[in-house]
């Protein structure tokens, strides 16, 4: 792996501005250190814009056909270093290898053919009568991202904004520096211009304010906490850029008595576990019909007692560690807060796993009975926590799943397609799936509410990087 003291910057590998700082990965396994990452200061950020701004000019120009092949390269790079990506992901954050290798390593390579598939004819130029309607890259674009999904969120951000011909700096988030910097290899293999791609690593809290104030960077995509990006937000205010955010969650999983319920609860359960909860559209709240409710809950509780905790490494871990000390802390403090909130503790719980006595591991934990008015029920854990809550009728389920300040996904299992329908339509949310519908790759992903704005994926993520321009009389009158 490329020497992780250095930056990518203006198509070279170059030193950081003022070395010694650095960041410190720590294994979330084995809480051993796995490497020292040079920490980046604002003047490297100023290098890695005034690189991108330069560049603008000239990329912005190559035809769709150009960037189509750059993106082309670019995947063909990234697919080779799949298994040293997936191997980077599971010691800096703890994803177990199945999951790293089968899923998150691979989405990567999905989101850059389907930024490609979504160039290929999307209509950049269009007539409307006298008036031609162009479409044209934003500018220079400062992508941060997070920890939790790395490939899928960096590729998700690079992918479009190449495709749209923007240039950009990426922020890895710090947890996670060692794939990206894989990533930014396959980058500089590819051969992208010169400051067309850039990369700095380094902690969001010391970098952020950096690019979100910087008066050439013209758009801001953030994917993290809501707090992290409404304080980006406000930032980038006085400016006036662009600001994407795919922001947390809090999805409610609606399931009404007509369902299998062993099969859909043990899903659902699985889904909410799944990347150790570090999943932002995870189904986390668990709304049950009362005539099954018990049933539910007794599934629920099964379900979560049986999942594989463990060795990320070993292929048959379901579960691995939390990502860090911090989320490790945090976690357990909301399950200590359910406790005491009066909220039914039926599977899991405070303690770690058995057998588990170093390693950031949480046991998968799943609370019945908890009320609207819970912190539980309202705030997004980002962990394998699993808060049941049953409901009355139809009405009730959805004003239990809209009573939350998120509206990132949704789920709706019900034998009646029509009721599951009717009740996605009247969910404030940004996605639905209904009875077990997997994630549609070039479908929009993203949020209402405090999730966040903008879209991601496929034409609705291009589209994300594009300004629109009308220019009028391009027809002469009369004609």
């Amino acid at each position: 792996m490329t020497d992780g003291s250095r930056f990518y910057i203006d198509g070279r590998w170059v030193e950081p501005a003022h070395p010694g700082e650095e960041i410190v990965v720590v294994n979330p396994a084995t809480e051993e250190v796995a490497a020292r990452i040079a920490a980046a200061s604002p003047a490297d950020v100023e290098a890695a814009v005034q690189a991108a701004h330069r560049a603008f000019a000239g990329y912005s120009r190559t035809t769709r056909e150009e960037r189509i092949e750059l993106l082309m390269r670019l995947r063909e790079a990234y697919k080779r270093r799949i298994p040293t990506i997936a191997a980077a992901m599971t010691t800096e954050v703890g994803i177990p290898r199945g999951l790293a290798q089968g899923g998150q390593v691979l989405a990567g390579a999905r989101h850059l053919k389907e930024a490609m598939e979504a160039l290929r004819d999307y209509p950049l130029e269009q007539d409307w009568g006298q008036t031609r309607i162009v479409r044209e890259p934003v500018g220079v674009c400062a992508l941060l991202a997070p920890w939790n999904w790395p490939m899928n969120q960096v590729t998700a951000k690079v992918g479009p904004a190449l495709a749209a011909g923007c240039t950009m700096v990426l922020k890895p988030s710090q947890l996670s520096p060692l794939s990206a910097l894989l990533f930014a290899e396959a980058a500089d293999e590819a051969g992208l211009p010169p400051g067309v791609f850039n990369m700095v690593n380094g902690a969001g809290a010391a970098l952020g304010d950096a690019f979100a104030t910087h008066p050439l960077v013209d758009m801001v995509s953030i994917t993290g906490s809501t707090a992290v990006g409404g304080v980006v937000a406000a930032a980038a205010a006085p400016t006036i850029k662009r600001v994407s955010q795919e922001l947390g969650g809090k999805s409610a999983n609606i399931v009404f008595g007509d369902v299998n319920v062993e099969k859909v609860v043990r899903s659902g359960t699985l889904g909410c576990m799944h990347n150790s909860g570090q999943t932002c559209n995870a189904p986390t709240r668990m709304l049950v019909a009362e005539e099954v409710y018990g049933e539910a809950v007794a599934v629920a509780a099964r379900a979560a007692d049986g999942v594989a905790v463990g060795d990320p490494l070993d292929q048959a871990t379901f579960m691995g560690p939390v990502a860090g000390r911090k989320q490790f802390d945090t976690v357990r403090g909301y399950i200590d807060i359910g406790i005491a909130e009066g909220a039914r503790l039926v599977a899991g719980g405070p303690r770690r796993p058995e057998g588990l006595d170093r390693g950031f591991f949480v046991r998968p934990t799943v609370f019945a009975d908890v009320a609207p008015d819970m912190r539980i029920f309202r705030e997004e854990i980002f962990g394998p926590v699993l808060c049941i809550t049953p409901f009355r009728d139809e009405e009730h389920a959805i004003e239990l799943a809209n009573a939350t300040d998120f509206g990132l996904s949704g789920y709706v299992q019900s034998a009646d397609l029509e009721r599951a329908r009717r009740v996605a339509g009247r969910m404030r949310t940004g996605m639905v799936h209904l009875n077990g519908a997997p994630t549609d790759g070039s479908a929009p992903f993203g949020g209402y509410k405090q999730s966040g704005n903008g879209r991601e994926w496929g034409r609705f993520g291009l589209e994300d990087f594009l300004e629109v321009k009308a220019v009028m009389g391009w027809e002469p009158r009369g004609r």
